[in-house]
């Protein structure tokens, strides 16, 4: 009766099917796998909030990179703002608003400096470079929070015209006369503060997404498709047990013809 799974054409289908399940199984769990890194960083997070903040030195050696580790520990630094080499980091949203994210320099006491992302302000949507308002001027400690350098091409971090797209001490490092230190900070509060105070970039959101949900669809689709095979098989075997004219209408069984 399903002598016809042997043929080629369902053989191809075989195939097909197996292929098809066991890429919706592999992305079910990939998703299982994002959750997981998504927990992983909320408890680093969690972690590193609770803890008071620590000097930038002692948070971040000479030398060493931000990494999964060190990144949103809450971090404290003195120095003096650089408003010369301030970037904007354009096209940014904030509740599908567009503005721009404010990025200045902090010169240390060390001579090196460190990137601050002092707060977004609203701008228009183009490409015209905002007024920003000033940094607090002297000797200033900031307390924010340590952020990875953006991995985006040079065309994003490299600063034109005093713009980027994304935030990296690597890309504004040819910029500035002094060095850099890995990554930036997400400023939270400074003293002094600032006269004409700029929107703080919110704490990260610490839910756990949309991934667990996505890997029950992968999984379904993979069913879905186990399911198609055997509901497709079924009904050609029944059509070859039965078989239907093209008008609907089932022929007539074989009359012995009289003498």
């Amino acid at each position: 009766m399903f002598r016809f799974l042997l043929s080629a054409r369902w053989l191809g289908f075989l195939l097909f099917v197996l292929v098809l399940a066991g890429v919706c199984t592999r992305l079910g769990f990939w998703q299982i796998h994002k959750l997981d890194a998504r927990l992983d960083r909320n408890q680093v997070i969690t972690k590193h909030f609770a803890a008071a903040p620590v000097d930038l030195t002692e948070a971040l050696p000479a030398g060493q990179k931000v990494d999964e580790r060190t990144e949103w520990t809450r971090v404290k630094a003195v120095g003096t703002y650089d408003e010369e080499h301030q970037v904007t980091v354009k096209f940014t949203t904030r509740d599908g608003a567009p503005g721009a994210d404010v990025v200045t320099p902090l010169v240390l006491t060390s001579g090196d400096a460190v990137l601050v992302d002092r707060g977004w302000i609203a701008t228009a949507n183009n490409m015209t470079k905002p007024d920003v308002p000033a940094a607090p001027s002297g000797t200033v400690t900031v307390e924010g929070w340590l952020r990875k350098d953006n991995g985006a091409g040079d065309d994003a971090v490299k600063p034109v015209d005093g713009q980027v797209r994304a935030v990296s001490s690597v890309g504004m490092a040819d910029s500035v006369p002094y060095d850099l230190r890995p990554g930036y900070v997400n400023l939270k509060k400074q003293v002094p503060a600032a006269g004409d105070a700029l929107a703080a970039e919110p704490k990260p959101e610490l839910g756990q997404g949309p991934h667990f949900f996505y890997a029950l669809q992968w999984w379904f689709f993979a069913l879905l498709a186990v399911v198609g095979y055997f509901w497709f098989a079924r009904a050609e075997a029944k059509e070859r047990r039965a078989p239907t004219r093209v008008d609907g209408f089932a022929p007539k069984p074989d009359v012995p013809v009289a003498p």
